[in-house]
């Protein structure tokens, strides 16, 4: 089954992890570097060109100075609450 890139879980997943990278202050370049792979990396799963796996999450939040647990309670918390819209 084909994942939709415009599904509102997914657009969620986006924002949190692009907002978690402002947050710590990090530009694309940054924290490419950090994860030894090229800024387009960072671009593509960013605007939801690319999909990330779990253990690709939990080292992109970790260069950006949180956990993976606190990671996915913040991204339920924003599904409980557009799911109530």
């Amino acid at each position: 089954m084909a994942v939709n890139p415009w599904d509102p879980e997914n657009v969620v997943l986006q924002e949190l992890i692009t907002n978690c990278r402002s947050e710590a202050q990090l530009t694309q370049q940054q924290l490419a570097k950090l994860l030894e792979r090229p800024q387009s990396y960072v671009s593509k799963y960013e605007s939801g060109e690319r999909k990330l796996t779990l253990p690709e999450i939990r080292v992109i939040v970790e260069c950006c100075g949180t956990n993976l647990t606190d990671f996915v309670q913040l991204y339920l918390k924003e599904l409980t609450l557009i799911e109530n819209k």
